[in-house]
């Protein structure tokens, strides 16, 4: 069987490169696109982030200059390879965008995805290494190829580069990654002091998924920005957990309610977050506090509030 190319090879016009004439049935031209007729399910998703003001700003004053590259689907619909930004700024624009279709195999398709992002140079270090979890998680390769000798080949990186990527993801947890968002502007050595934080501690992963949240909410600026903030508060957070002992970083009380059953209360460190586990002896008692748990927590919040005057 014929070894698949590597990815590491510098991008070529799609009409010369020799996997074009020898791989690909290209349409001719470059055709205008409705965007809402291009679908992106089932495409790898190797952006946490989408930030398309910029780029927006200027294809309205210069127009689009680089075709995005898409495959056909039946009728009038395409499938997109790769140019998701410019996708999504041509569609906020309400212009037609400026597409090459080529006829490609899933697989090729991928591989092409993969080789114009480490063309450009566009996706952080914690994208590329979601983009690694991903390759052997899902079902993009073959079960064969999922390993991390095959990821590595797929994005032309030793095994030891794939297995440094996958160690961040597994370690800070892909939902806090999703929290934090794409950090453009944070290195691998950063994700690596916060890997080695959260290895070294029981820190509350909700709680610095929390943490990344408020900063956003709280900080003014753009997509990538705020993403920064929030990865530089969430290490800020992580390390204050580390120092702290164990018993200051959040306190357990198990109780028992006599006719309704144990609960376990637990409280974070920083006196934001409450946690309740309840074992009730009947399961009706627990679907209405379910139920009407905005209306109870509203209810003890006017009983705290009159307590305090």
């Amino acid at each position: 069987m014929a070894r698949k190319p590597k990815l590491g090879l510098p991008l070529q016009s799609l009409r010369n490169a020799p996997d074009a004439l020898e791989g690909r049935r290209l349409r001719g031209g470059v055709f205008e696109i409705d965007p809402g007729h291009i679908e992106i399910t089932g495409r790898l998703d190797d952006r946490l982030d989408i930030e398309i003001e910029g780029l927006k700003a200027s294809i309205a004053k210069n127009g689009q200059r680089v075709p995005i590259l898409v495959r056909p689907l039946e009728g009038d619909r395409y499938s997109l390879i790769y140019g998701r930004r410019r996708l999504e700024a041509c569609r906020a624009l309400g212009v037609k965008i400026r597409a090459i279709v080529t006829e490609v195999e899933d697989d090729q398709a991928l591989r092409d995805q993969l080789l114009e992002n480490q063309e450009r140079r566009d996706l952080s270090f914690i994208e590329r290494a979601m983009v690694a979890a991903a390759l052997l998680d899902g079902d993009h390769l073959t079960e064969a190829e999922r390993t991390n000798k095959g990821v590595a080949e797929v994005l032309n990186l030793t095994e030891a580069g794939v297995s440094q990527l996958l160690s961040v993801v597994r370690t800070v947890g892909e939902g806090l990654v999703q929290a934090i968002g794409a950090a453009p502007g944070i290195g691998r050595p950063r994700w690596e002091e916060l890997k080695k934080c959260l290895g070294a501690t029981e820190a509350d992963r909700d709680h610095l998924a929390f943490v990344a949240a408020d900063t956003k909410t709280g900080h003014a600026g753009g997509v990538n920005e705020k993403s920064d903030k929030a990865f530089l508060a969430v290490l800020a957070a992580a390390q204050q957990e580390g120092q702290a002992s164990p018993a200051s970083r959040r306190q357990n009380l198990a109780v028992l309610i006599d006719g309704i059953g144990s609960a376990t209360i637990t409280t974070a460190r920083h006196g934001r977050q409450l946690k309740l586990e309840l074992m009730a002896e009947n399961p009706d008692f627990v679907s209405w506090i379910e139920g009407n748990a905005p209306q109870l927590i509203t209810e003890l919040h006017e009983r705290w509030t009159r307590s305090e005057d």
